[in-house]
């Protein structure tokens, strides 16, 4: 992303996806209270034409990137990474993604069926069935060192969660979601984005078949003892290095692999490939597993 980029990004929508909401809008200007301190009177502005931002407690002013700079006490750089999401958005003790423990970051968690705007918007976005998001996810809402964050949660079986909103994705502990049907083969996802885009496709809120909803490449091993019970596994990983080593990897099991990726050849993902965002101009090829 350049700053150029990130001109095109509505300062309020990312304001309100870090779970600060303006207090009073007066004309074209949406009032907060300043994430940069605590206040009882609120002296952080938003004029919406110029989308940009003064403080008048500080002074301060700017656009987006001014914005992460001051709240994450970075440079320009890594606030355009994390106004990506190519980084997690927290500004200090970052949680990996590959934790196996709760996050000690994460403080006051409250969980809450999926209603919010700006989480149903991202889902929008991504295509995505609502009604089946709804059945699959809850909407948390946190804290990491004392600064409010929201996103679509994703359960995993140790009661964690994947989150994801529209500008970054990390996890409160990371894990596999497993949904055991009773059935002899296995249906391997990498991503709930992914295994929601699928059951858009189908038009179905479920499957027929067992799921693994990996949460990440690196969950892999956790998974395996739950794929050796399978005769057969079928895959929809990304096209791209990590899908493919994945792949790789659950071919050396004891199991019979089926790589449904050619479903969405010339995409990253399932979740492309129903946005249609192609990696190369190729004619599509529609075949997959029938379920």
């Amino acid at each position: 992303m350049t700053i150029a980029d990130s001109k095109n990004i509505n300062l309020a929508d990312y304001l309100q996806s870090l779970g600060y909401t303006p207090h009073k809008r007066q004309g074209n200007q949406l009032w907060y209270y300043s994430p940069f301190r605590k206040e009882h009177t609120p002296s952080f502005k938003i004029n919406l034409n110029r989308n940009e931002w003064y403080d008048f407690g500080t002074g301060e002013h700017g656009d987006i990137v001014d914005f992460v700079k001051i709240l994450y006490n970075t440079d320009v750089s890594k606030a355009l990474q994390i106004i990506s999401g190519r980084v997690a958005f927290i500004p200090t003790n970052s949680f990996s993604l590959h934790r196996q423990e709760n996050s000690p970051g994460f403080e006051d968690i409250k969980v809450r069926p999926l209603t919010n705007p700006a989480l149903i918007q991202y889902l929008n976005e991504r295509k995505v069935h609502i009604p089946f998001a709804e059945q699959l996810c809850e909407e948390v809402y946190y804290k990491v060192n004392g600064k409010p964050y929201f996103a679509i949660g994703f359960e995993n079986d140790k009661g964690g969660f994947t989150l994801r909103n529209k500008y970054s994705q990390n996890c409160t502990s990371s894990d596999i979601t497993t949904f055991d049907k009773g059935k002899a083969h296995c249906v391997v996802f990498e991503g709930f984005i992914d295994y929601l885009s699928f059951l858009t496709i189908k038009g179905k809120p479920s499957i027929e078949s067992n799921v693994v909803i990996l949460n990440s490449v690196n969950n892999l091993n956790k998974a395996t003892e739950f794929l050796k019970q399978h005769g057969t596994i079928y895959t929809f990983l990304d096209n791209d290095d990590a899908g493919r080593k994945c792949l790789n990897e659950i071919r050396k099991l004891d199991v019979t692999v089926s790589d449904q990726s050619k479903m969405y050849n010339g995409y990253k993902d399932m979740n492309d490939y129903l946005c249609g965002k192609k990696q190369v101009q190729q004619k599509q090829q529609k075949r997959g597993m029938r379920l």
